[in-house]
């Protein structure tokens, strides 16, 4: 992935995020993911060998709906929190098989979404 894959106006309520063609494995499903293609004996899940493939991705945020401000001093946490609209637009690809969501994106399909900017740990104060 590019190093300015990511945009971020946080005082503007916006941020993006463009990846475009990066090779990713389709292990098909989340059993072969964590089998690495070998499926599960219960519940019986077929093994299916991980496929090279290609996805491309934008997804945006813009426009404040509300801000959260949180503080946890014992624990070395703060952060301001944005509740946005997003839009995501996703293509993938493999050998015999592509897939494009929605174009234009529905901003109605979104049912949360969160930029937030945050300091803990070392970073606390």
């Amino acid at each position: 992935m590019r190093h300015n894959a990511v945009e971020v106006d946080f005082d503007g309520s916006r941020a993006r995020l463009l990846v475009r063609d990066l090779d990713v494995f389709d292990d098909h499903d989340l059993a072969n993911s964590l089998t690495q293609g070998l499926g599960l004996p219960a519940p019986p899940i077929p093994g299916v060998f991980p496929v090279r493939a290609k996805v491309s991705f934008d997804v945006q945020w813009d426009g404040a709906l509300a801000m959260t401000p949180i503080e946890n001093n014992s624990q070395n946490f703060k952060g301001s929190f944005l509740s946005t609209a997003a839009t995501i637009s996703w293509f993938a690809e493999q050998p015999g098989f592509r897939f494009q969501s929605d174009t234009p994106p529905d901003p109605k399909a979104n049912i949360v979404s969160v930029l937030g900017r945050e300091q803990n740990g070392v970073f606390f104060t």
